[in-house]
This record gives C-alpha cells, structure tokens and sequence, in this order.
C-alpha cells in the first residue's frame, strides 16, 4: 500500500512553530527577569523621583543651580499630552530666545526620559537574547534542517517577540498604578478622559509590532552574536523613539490606534521579508 505524505498548510505549520516558540518562551529565565523589571520599574521611578521633587543642585563650575522635578500625576510616566497650543507656544518661546534652553530642557527632564517608552529598548533586549539562544544552543539549524521554512521561523518569532512585548508593556502599567498610589501621587486626568487613556495603551501596546521585525532581523543578521544585535537594535531603536510619544499621547485618538496597527502590518510583512531573505542568503552557524 502507498504511503502519502500529507503536506501541511501554513497555518498548521505556524501553530506547530508557535507551540514551540511560546514554551521555550514562557519557561526562559530571562524572560520572567525583563517582565519583572518592568513592573519594578514604573515603582521605582514614581517613588524615587517623588522624593528627590524640588531639590536643588548646584554645578560646581558655573555656580547655576538647577532643580529637580518630579511627576505632577502618575500619568505622565505612560505619556504627555498632545496639544498644538502647548507645541505653538514652544515654538513662540524658541523664536524668542529667552526662553529656548527651557523649552529644550523639557523635552530632555528626568520625568520626561524615564517613562514607558523606555520599554521599547527592552524589548529589543528580548528578541535579541531570544533569537541569538537558537543559534547558540544549534537549535535553529537542527529546525531547518529537519522541518521547519525560514518563513515560520520568521512569523513565529515576530508573534512571540510581539506578545512578550505587550506583556512587558501591561506590566508596566500595573507598576504605574501601584508607583502612583505608593508615591502618593494623583491620577487626575488632564487634558484627557479614560477613553484617550485606553487608546495610548493601545497605541502603545500596536506600535511593538513596529519593533519587533526591526529587532528580529538585526538579530537573524547577528545570529548567535547577541551583543552584536542588542547594539545593532538599540542604535536603530534610538533613531525612532522620538516618534513614540507622537504616535501614543495620552489624548491618543482613534487615528493614532489605526495609524500603528497599519504600521505594524507595513512592518511586518516587510521586514519580515527582509530576515526571510537573509535566513536563506547567510549561513545559519
């Protein structure tokens, strides 16, 4: 009697690389190590920077003192509001003059660095470690050697890389929660509602899929050089985190939740053509 050889379709073959993908995910050490950080985080943040509110330092050389300010509400470590009287009249005091040193300190102020978007260089931490363990431990080559296209491979990590993220990300946000009550800090809501607010996280939580074939074809470049990769994401990562607090403002919008899923997808598929094509132009030792 013939033997026929059913021929799987690609979703069975991307559930299959997915069940892998997600237990060696769920059972790695360094992944509950980032997710803990990140709901350590937003604690520490909140709880230091409110006790370091309003103290004074003085530069040794110039003599100028400036002074530390903390968060006004627990809110502004997720984001700032986007408001185009706020963006005219920095426009109006840089024109001035007077003022210009202030209107760029804001934009570079602790409380103004150290907030959520942060996260998306963690991220970039874990696709990177992720992907390099594959080609370290030979597991990657064993994969494609006996069963697995380089085209599950790649879908299947950006999925996992994308869901490891949006915890990353709900962790945070948990940590806010608990920073701000902690701190002793207000949750009121200016400038913006509960539903703005669901929409940032949204946004937020969409635009990871932005990075994450960004990252993952770095660290299929990279292979097992982790170090390699994680330097190589950051840098690309540093070009585009200024366009994080655009596209996810807490008054973020309809408009910004569609503007990065469309992202997302456009990155996706791109990219993840790009590792596709660069899985089978290298060698995978």
């Amino acid at each position: 009697m013939e033997k026929r050889f059913e021929r799987k379709s690609f979703g069975k073959r991307l559930s299959s690389m997915l069940k892998v993908d997600f237990r060696r995910l769920f059972t790695s050490r360094i992944f509950y190590i980032i997710v803990a950080a990140c709901l350590v985080m937003p604690i520490l943040i909140l709880v230091m920077t409110t006790m370091m509110d309003g103290m004074e330092t003085t530069d040794p050389q110039t003599g100028e003192v400036s002074v530390i300010e903390g968060f006004d509400n627990a809110w502004q470590i997720i984001g700032t509001v986007s408001s185009e009287s706020e963006e005219s009249a920095t426009v109006t005091d840089s024109a001035a003059g007077g003022d210009a040193g202030a209107g760029m300190g804001m934009g570079m102020d602790l409380t103004g660095m150290c907030n959520i978007n942060l996260l998306f260089f963690g991220v970039a931490v874990l696709v990177c470690l992720f992907v390099a363990e594959d080609f370290r431990s030979g597991y990657a080559k064993n994969l494609f050697t006996v069963r697995a296209r380089k085209t599950d491979y790649v879908a299947s990590k950006t999925i996992a890389g994308f869901v490891g993220g949006v915890l990353m990300i709900l962790c945070f946000f948990v940590g806010t929660l608990a920073g701000g009550a902690i701190a002793g800090l207000p949750f009121e809501m200016t400038g913006f509602g509960i539903a703005e607010l669901v929409m940032c996280m949204l946004s937020k939580l969409l635009l990871v899929a932005v990075f994450v074939p960004i990252y993952l074809a770095v660290s299929v470049a990279a292979k097992q050089r982790a170090w390699l990769s994680i330097l190589g994401s950051l840098g690309i990562g540093m070009l585009l985190f200024m366009m994080i607090p655009m596209l996810t403002p807490l008054n973020a919008t309809v408009m910004n939740v569609c503007l990065c899923l469309v992202g997302g997808a456009m990155f996706s598929i791109g990219l993840g053509a790009v590792s596709n094509l660069i899985l089978k132009k290298t060698s995978l030792v």
